[in-house]
């Protein structure tokens, strides 16, 4: 093997790391953050709540059971790129459809190992999640001063609306439910009830989640209007995950969601979906130093102090500070105390910040869905 290094990533400060590259070749210019999971490399890659980011991963075995199509939450990789710190090996695992490196080059994304990974999480806890270059070429040709500079010139995530970027085109049913062993995935039978989901950038996990309760979901795009919503005469409405700076969404998003709450219909969001519900709701989100990212994240229920192990996903958070008098917080991070959950009193109005379809606990979240249902069967008898 080749001791030239051939993949290069440029820090907006001026700082390099060297290493090898694999997957796709070139250049991918992005925000930079940390995952502290263990598994679900697959799964974090393509989350569209990724998008515009190069992920470090802390753990550092990526990449040994390899990737397989029912594991993806979207069609392809969505995150810029992958910084690892061993390179990836041969999968072993009886579900492998394919390496990690081929699966990367083929969905045009490129992947980076023998960094010292440890060393740059530190760098993004201490001076907050970094704008970066991230290059591959197997000749091990790089211009540092210009990578530098394209690092330089990223916006950065501040004012971004990526939600349209990953949001479906046009509307689609989804019927499929969670996977279980040994049948796979399932499909919903006579439904319970008729949700619409906004696509921010849905995850499909949410989606069988939503189905799963008995849901018939139907997913429209990010810039769908209220009467778009009240066409389809739903019992409730979703409001998924997705990337960038809420407040930028929320421009068109937030009117549509307000309005919606106002109706009286139930409403449920996660992550992004969250955060835009909170400035519906009249509270401002605001940017973090480094974002919560990982699967081992503690999370207390007010309500009763029950902890809940959970995965995440976020570089902004809904300021608490800001939250009207009749906005409850009902979660928030044991990690930081930040906010992680909300519910309008009085009214089958809440949402997350974490990721209860991801199961880290693995069982522990799943209620939410549960509690969404019991919304729109009570909603339903007062139609």
């Amino acid at each position: 093997m080749s001791l030239v290094p051939t993949a290069c990533l440029a820090l907006a400060d001026g700082t390099i790391f060297k290493g090898r590259g694999f997957g796709a070749t070139g250049v991918a210019v992005a925000e930079l953050c940390f995952n502290t999971a263990m598994t679900g490399y697959q799964e974090i890659m393509t989350d569209p709540s990724y998008a515009g980011q190069v992920v470090t991963f802390t753990f550092p075995h990526i990449g040994n059971t390899g990737t397989n199509p029912e594991d993806d939450e979207a069609q392809d990789p969505v995150a810029a790129g992958m910084i690892v710190k061993w390179d990836p090996t041969e999968p072993s695992n009886w579900r492998a459809a394919r390496g990690l490196e081929d699966w990367l080059a083929a969905g045009g994304r490129i992947g980076m190992g023998g960094v010292d990974t440890r060393r740059l999480t530190r760098a993004i806890r201490q001076q907050g999640a970094p704008h970066v270059a991230l290059a591959h070429d197997p000749e091990g040709k790089f211009d540092i001063e210009d990578l530098v500079a394209r690092a330089r010139a990223f916006r950065g995530l501040v004012g971004m609306d990526l939600a349209r970027e990953v949001s479906c085109a046009q509307t689609y049913r989804w019927d499929q439910t969670r996977w279980a062993w040994p049948a796979g995935f399932g499909q919903v039978g006579t439904p319970r009830h008729r949700v619409v989901a906004i696509d921010y950038g849905a995850k499909r996990n949410i989606l069988r989640s939503l189905a799963h309760t008995g849901s018939e979901v139907t997913v429209l795009p990010a810039t769908a209007t209220a009467d778009d919503v009240r066409a389809l005469n739903p019992d409730g409405l979703f409001l998924t995950n997705g990337p960038g700076d809420p407040a930028a969404t929320g421009e068109y998003a937030v009117p549509v969601i307000r309005e919606m709450v106002e109706s009286g219909l139930p409403v449920f969001g996660i992550c992004l979906g969250h955060q835009m519900l909170a400035m519906a709701l009249g509270a401002k989100t605001i940017k973090m130093n480094h974002g919560h990212h990982g699967a081992n994240h503690p999370v207390q229920r007010r309500a009763d102090g029950k902890v809940e192990i959970t995965s995440m996903n976020h570089g902004f958070t809904v300021d608490t500070q800001t939250l009207p008098a009749d906005v409850e917080e009902t979660h928030v991070s044991l990690f930081d105390g930040s906010n992680c959950g909300i519910r309008l009193s009085g009214r089958p109005v809440f949402s997350v910040q974490y990721h209860p379809e991801a199961s880290p606990g693995p069982q522990d979240s799943t209620y939410l869905f549960d509690d969404f249902a019991a919304a729109m069967d009570a909603h339903a008898l007062t139609r």
